[in-house]
């Protein structure tokens, strides 16, 4: 059965219907209210989108003016592969598009525009709570068993 939405890049008009989904995407991670991310961190990530000496790019589902969902991915160098590398940032969809196939729709998007770019690898992290969105991850992708560490400066 054929999707009733398609994958494309994110477009400059796009950005009231990208916005709520951006928004969701974070409040997922607990970044709302008191912690949410400064609007100028959404303005500057919005516009990167669009500058081509940036490696930030971001793919939608949509269906007619409708966003279902979105993902932000980039490319990077690696010390282990001569090509770039594809490092899928986020990935969110609405509460309605779940479970219709367009998380994976907008995964595999990303695993197009990788090897169009020449990357030899995409990858991706999740917070271990993340049950549901790991039911789909390990169906599309191999989980490494690298743990990962962070520390904010």
């Amino acid at each position: 059965m054929k999707p009733d939405f398609t994958i494309r890049p994110v477009a400059r008009d796009d950005f009231a219907a990208w916005k709520p989904l951006w928004d969701g995407y974070n409040a997922f991670y607990g970044r709302e209210g008191a912690t949410a991310l400064p609007d100028e961190i959404t303005r500057a990530t919005w516009s990167r989108f669009f500058d081509a000496y940036e490696p930030v790019h971001a793919l939608v589902a949509a269906r007619g003016s409708e966003l279902l969902g979105l993902t932000h991915y980039l490319f990077h160098r690696s010390t282990t592969l001569l090509g770039p590398t594809c490092y899928l940032q986020d990935l969110f969809t609405t509460v309605a598009a779940r479970g219709r196939g367009v998380g994976r729709a907008l995964i595999d998007g990303v695993y197009e525009r990788a090897r169009a770019g020449g990357a030899g690898r995409v990858y991706w992290m999740t917070h271990e709570t993340n049950a549901t969105a790991m039911k789909l991850y390990d169906q599309v992708a191999e989980k490494t068993g690298f743990q990962i560490y962070r520390k904010m400066l």
